[in-house]
């Protein structure tokens, strides 16, 4: 269906203001926290430097956790609009479908096992975690009649969801030490991550990006059944493979940043989706640009709840996400 000229503008105008809303976000993340600095203040440091409190504090600590806010966010949120569209499910996100859980196990593994201790070599073993469980949940699913349907998706990878937090919770309980240090990271949190941890992640993220660009007219299509799909030319197969590839990229990067932050992927879709329509080609977009202001908000505001400390991003996205779920089950079930 073409898009009307009114319909056009619209959506340009709530994506401008989809950015302007994050750029709120970002000054509100470099000014408050347990030193809070005015946005001017905070902008002067980050822009000119200097040797006062508020050039050290935002250029060396805020910053760097806003910028993985970001990345890990947009990450998570276009990853989650992804597997919605691939498994035509409304609930599906990276964790629902196994694949932080995938990320979460090979931390918990990297930890006890490896003598990992550092944010920045969760990385590449959460990465691997992450690609491990989504190989396995889609061959689990592609066995039988009817190859990897959106049901069998979403089943296998709730079963192998479960085994995964089996698999841990094993782990973590004959080692002490690696639940103690698990512990926070689990959780969620952009606390003590910097700079190193954003330049490993970006080039996973440029590229799941590019993956997911690349099959948004597919999503579209697929999203009207497969056999229409296919009517129109796209190679299902294909689409699934390079999607969920690019979404696990993305995912496995997000969680090794930042951990496991719950409902980023579940619930930002649904918004932009209400947005800007269902089409992916714009949906995708404007996920990318909600899904840090999520993150953002939500670690700035864990910061200042009960200060001295402070309470991890995913606590917060997941008291915002539990309320969007029972709204989003209830909806279902009233217009079924």
């Amino acid at each position: 269906m073409p898009v009307t000229p009114r319909k056009r503008s619209r959506r340009l105008g709530l994506t401008a203001l989809a950015v302007l809303a994050l750029l709120l976000a970002v000054v509100l993340s470099l000014s408050v926290g347990s030193g809070a600095f005015s946005p001017a203040a905070a902008l002067d440091g980050l822009v000119h430097g200097g040797s006062g409190d508020a050039a050290q504090v935002v250029r060396y600590l805020r910053l760097p956790r806003t910028l993985i806010g970001v990345m890990v966010g947009a990450a998570l949120a276009v990853a989650g609009t992804v597997f919605q569209g691939l498994t035509r499910n409304p609930i599906a996100d990276p964790g629902i479908l196994g694949i932080s859980q995938g990320a979460s196990a090979a931390v918990v593994a990297a930890i006890a096992f490896a003598g990992v201790h550092t944010l920045t070599g969760y990385v590449w073993f959460a990465f691997a975690g992450a690609g491990v469980a989504a190989v396995v949940v889609h061959g689990i699913a592609s066995r039988g009649r009817g190859g990897a349907t959106p049901v069998k998706l979403a089943l296998s990878g709730a079963a192998i969801n479960a085994l995964l937090v089996s698999v841990s919770m094993a782990i973590l309980t004959t080692k002490a030490a690696a639940l103690d240090e698990f512990r926070f990271w689990q959780v969620g949190s952009l606390t003590g991550r910097d700079a190193d941890v954003a330049a490993r992640i970006w080039p996973f993220l440029l590229v799941g990006a590019v993956l997911v660009a690349s099959v948004a007219r597919g999503l579209d299509a697929l999203a009207l059944g497969e056999d229409v799909a296919r009517g129109l030319g796209q190679k299902i197969a294909a689409v699934r493979i390079t999607g969920g590839l690019g979404a696990t990229v993305l995912t496995g990067a997000g969680v090794a940043a930042a951990g496991p932050i719950a409902f980023v992927g579940l619930a930002v879709p649904h918004v932009a989706r209400a947005l800007v329509g269902g089409g992916h080609r714009w949906s995708l977009p404007m996920a990318a640009l909600l899904g840090p202001v999520v993150v953002l908000v939500a670690d700035t505001v864990g910061r200042v709840l009960f200060p001295p400390s402070e309470v991890p991003a995913g606590v917060m996205t997941a008291l915002i996400g539990v309320p969007f779920l029972v709204s989003l089950v209830r909806r279902r079930a009233v217009a079924a």
